[in-house]
């Protein structure tokens, strides 16, 4: 089986083509403004570089950052309309209560209250009310919002009221895109609601950029299907990330981390991806990214979708060195895809920490000697900065005095000389692409959380019913259901509520399904 996998970052577009676990090529190329001719450069060159027909490809994978791009910059967002089930509760925290002003600006805030929504153990808090939500559909297509969010009181439990409001408002707008929040996030009313308005406002760009990057496969000549890489390091395909955009926020550094464990053959480690603008640093547990266990801020956005515990800093192949009256500064501030015009070993005029790595011979790039006059004392300060400041990042990812490898991967990884506070590092084959390299073997799964009442079902049969759910969602979103495994499971009584009630958590991971 044939694969490409894809990556676009804020600086390079990294392509692989892969046959089974075997690298045949892996190729970067300079991410562009529309972002898609970049991919289809990309494309082109791994294609040519592997010696393989495009028509031979069975399946392509993408891993984007337009989506978390979109939140963080407040550009390219729908209006949307946030409809909330929960009257008569609820109502002293309005939707988007928690949201920094301006993105909720950037939207129109606007949010409706109205009546439904369930206990944790299904009990119905008050029935829906048919003519009150004609009444809010029809402010809606008044004000020609064409995004809806709609969350109910406890819906991952019973979703029924969220999939009739949908039907009820998507009847009375014609073309109206509905998110159900009960599709996307877990337990926790206002993370979840934030996660589903997040959602709603990216639906018209996502159907933009996944038409673009459709178009992108088939101007290549690449008949296979196509998937995106989501947040959890598992995949989608195209039809299901258009609808559920905010799925992909960090599959940039879930794929870097996937490929990285994949690339090295170490499952547990911690991982260092130096891109052209930033670092992403992550642990790795079981070849997966380490999962966030508090809630995640995207764009100042609480939300509670399933993260990877990553965090990023200013430091990469494109970063600005200033040496200034308090000592070296190293980034945030980055050249990124301009490096190819603008640092000084390709005739720019901007000192950047490349320019330092070819000046240190730790990297054979342009023309070396356009850094020759730099300083010795200068390359040592910067070169020391930078192991000083990747050493704090892994030291904050370390959860145990345990000595694991640091696997450093990345085209910015030439910036990396010898071991990172004290401790091993590692310089895989295909370290440049492996953020390619974990779209192109990513799996598929299915999670399910829910809240089970064991004073009824019992421990066990919560468990079971809880697996088997989970295992159906990863065979719905297109795994071969014999290659699926229970890889994650965990249980958290609810001292608070009656019942013995329990939450239960699940994920199944298995391979693509090859039909």
């Amino acid at each position: 089986m044939l694969r490409i996998g894809i990556d676009v970052g804020g600086t390079n577009t990294d392509a692989v083509v892969m046959e089974g676990t075997k690298v045949i090529a892996g190729v970067k190329s300079a991410t562009t403004d529309d972002v898609m001719s970049g991919v289809v450069n990309a494309l082109r060159d791994v294609l040519a570089a592997s010696g393989i027909a495009a028509s031979a490809i069975d399946f392509v994978m993408i891993g984007t950052t337009h989506f978390t791009n979109a939140v963080v910059q407040r550009r390219n967002l729908a209006q949307t309309a946030a409809v909330r089930l929960g009257l008569p509760a609820t109502a002293s925290l309005p939707p988007m209560v928690d949201w920094p002003e301006d993105l909720k600006q950037a939207i129109g805030n606007h949010a409706y209250l109205a009546h439904g929504g369930n206990e944790f153990d299904g009990r119905v808090i008050s029935p829906l009310d048919e003519e009150e939500l004609k009444s809010i559909a029809a402010d809606i297509k008044a004000k020609g919002i064409r995004s809806v969010a709609i969350t109910s009181v406890f819906s991952p439990v019973s979703s029924d009221f969220e999939k009739k409001a949908g039907e009820i408002l998507a009847a009375e707008i014609p073309g109206v895109h509905v998110t159900l929040s009960s599709d996307i996030g877990r337990i926790g009313l206002l993370e979840r609601e934030n996660a589903a308005i997040m959602n709603a406002c990216l639906r018209d760009l996502s159907a933009h950029v996944m038409n673009a990057f459709r178009n992108a496969i088939s101007e290549a000549g690449i008949k296979g299907k196509f998937f995106l890489t989501q947040n959890d390091g598992t995949l989608m395909d195209a039809a299901f990330a258009e609808k559920f955009p905010v799925l992909t926020f960090a599959s940039g550094p879930t794929n870097s981390m996937r490929g990285a464990a994949f690339l090295s053959g170490v499952k547990d480690a911690i991982v260092v991806d130096i891109g052209g603008t930033t670092s992403d640093v992550g642990s790795l547990q079981k070849g997966f990214p380490r999962q966030a266990t508090v809630a995640v801020e995207v764009g100042g956005v609480r939300t509670n979708f399933r993260m990877p515990d990553v965090f990023s800093i200013g430091l990469g192949g494109g970063s600005l060195v200033v040496d200034g009256v308090d000592g070296v500064k190293v980034g945030p501030v980055s050249v990124g895809y301009r490096i190819k015009s603008e640092a000084l070993i390709f005739g720019g005029s901007t000192l950047t920490t490349t320019d330092t790595a070819v000046a240190r011979g730790l990297a054979e790039l342009g023309d070396k000697s356009k850094v020759a006059g730099l300083s010795p004392d200068l390359l040592a300060r910067t070169g020391a900065k930078i192991i000083a400041m990747l050493e704090d990042c892994v030291e904050r990812s370390r959860l145990s005095p345990e000595p694991l490898p640091v696997i450093v991967v990345g085209g910015g990884s030439i910036l990396v000389d010898g071991d990172i506070a004290g401790l091993e590092v590692i310089k895989p084959n295909h370290y440049g692409v492996a953020n390619a390299v974990g779209a192109a073997i990513a799996q598929v799964s299915g999670e399910i959380d829910r809240v089970y009442a064991l004073a009824e079902i019992g421990r066990e049969n919560a468990l079971e019913d809880a697996k088997a759910r989970a295992i159906d969602a990863a065979v719905q979103a297109g795994a071969a259901r014999e290659t699926i495994e229970i890889v994650d499971v965990e249980d958290v009584p609810l001292a608070y509520l009656p019942g013995n009630a329990t939450r239960v958590r699940v994920k199944a991971v298995g391979e693509l399904h090859a039909q």
